[in-house]
């Protein structure tokens, strides 16, 4: 463990938000689906009844990704009002409300500092369109190890050319993104018509 990686998650997360930190890549952690899997529990234990779904998104989902040491949760709820007490909630559990987003479909980001990592936890509209896009954006990778390769080199050079602007390394990320949802549009309507074909 380098002393950098030490430094920063002795951060907690407030403090580790409101600071520059570096874009750090690092190699795929075989803890962060455990991470995922406990985090999940604590989440549902306290926030339950607003929950109806959670899911374990971005690059610590895909099985030998390299990644930011973040490990993002995304937990759908019918609407803002479920959402605002779901973050309440949550607080007891340790998240901080990082920002109120100003968005129809993604309500709240929260954090928490996590053992060796940090944790994002999404709250977003159940079913809607920002939803099924980090989910698909995550099955893809996980099912088309050519793509998640290439993902992770752009990871590595994006980190190398924004390692001190994390808002500038996200943003040169989404032209990928972008054509891997577009990837997924296309596999999904091709199906579709294949389903609907009669039987020969």
């Amino acid at each position: 463990m380098t002393s950098e990686f030490a430094d920063q998650h002795d951060l907690n997360y407030v403090t580790y938000i409101k600071t520059n930190v570096p874009v750090i890549i690092y190699p795929y952690n075989p803890l962060w689906p455990c991470l995922y899997e406990k985090e999940k529990e604590i989440i549902k234990r306290t926030a339950g009844p607003c929950l109806l779904s959670i899911e374990h998104i971005g690059s610590t989902s895909v099985p030998g990704l390299m990644s930011k040491d973040i490990i993002d949760i995304m937990a759908g709820v019918a609407d803002k009002t479920d959402a605002e007490e779901c973050q309440k909630l949550l607080l007891s559990a340790g998240y901080d409300n990082v920002k109120d987003l100003d968005h129809p479909e993604w309500f709240y980001r929260l954090g928490k500092r996590l053992s060796g990592a940090y944790c994002h936890l999404h709250i977003v509209k159940e079913n809607s369109e920002h939803q099924r896009k980090h989910i698909d954006f995550r099955d893809w990778l996980c099912n088309h190890p050519e793509d998640a390769k290439a993902y992770e080199q752009i990871k590595i050079d994006l980190a190398k050319k924004y390692r001190n602007d994390r808002l500038g390394y996200t943003n040169a990320k989404c032209d990928f993104i972008e054509r891997i949802l577009e990837k997924c549009m296309m596999h999904y309507s091709v199906a579709i018509v294949a389903s609907r074909r009669p039987d020969a």
